[in-house]
């Protein structure tokens, strides 16, 4: 896929969602943290269950650990892994309030250094929380990089680094929502709706898929 083609695709997904945002809810910039932590091999739609109940009662590192992995772990139960999501985020408490003040760090290497918090939670954390120009890789980015050609890679390193050299400057702060969305919505895995993408023109992906039968 050559520069132009996308570029026009960033261009008709900004025209469409001009502001994009993440679909987890939070307030504050651990908030995020956790919540990003307990999404993975979760849905946002379920992390946002357990931490419309959750924060109202802890949602500060202090509280957490007051809460305890068991209390925590009560309110996540109907999260995947939710034991292990539980033990974590008391373990990541405890060096948020030792090492950084009971504040989230604003570099990769500390966010990485916490418990439960890979690559892919510490990118969602900088391009969120402090606007960095970061781009989390999930299974839906992974998908649509692929599929339509705007940055292939055989892993999900391998499309971060293609999206990060291909991706236009302005347009790289919010990149990842634009894509994650359009995979969870549109470009599905099992079956792409391509009758009504927007980018269907702009796409490589060959065997597009027809409209339902009525």
């Amino acid at each position: 896929m050559n520069a132009t083609k996308r570029r026009a695709i960033y261009e008709t997904l900004q025209s469409l969602n001009p502001h994009p945002k993440s679909e987890l809810e939070y307030e504050t910039p651990f908030e995020l943290l956790i919540a990003v932590m307990l999404s993975a091999q979760a849905t946002d739609v379920s992390v946002n269950k357990a931490t419309r109940k959750l924060y109202p009662v802890a949602n500060t590192p202090r509280k957490l650990l007051e809460l305890g992995e068991e209390g925590i772990a009560e309110y996540i139960r109907t999260i995947g892994l939710y034991r292990t999501k539980a033990k974590n985020v008391v373990a990541t408490c405890e060096i948020l309030l030792a090492q950084y003040g009971g504040e989230v760090p604003k570099t990769r290497e500390a966010l990485e250094g916490l418990p439960g918090v890979g690559r892919k939670t510490a990118n969602v954390v900088l391009n969120i929380a402090f606007g960095e120009p970061t781009i989390a890789v999930d299974t839906h980015i992974f998908r649509v990089a692929n599929r339509t050609g705007i940055a292939p890679g055989k892993d999900v390193r391998a499309v971060e680094v293609a999206l990060e050299k291909f991706t236009p400057s302005e347009f790289r702060h919010d990149a990842h929502h634009w894509l994650i969305l359009h995979g969870r919505y549109v470009c599905k895995a099992r079956r792409p709706e391509c009758w009504h993408c927007v980018i269907e023109p702009l796409c490589e992906f060959k065997p597009k898929t027809p409209p339902p039968e009525l």
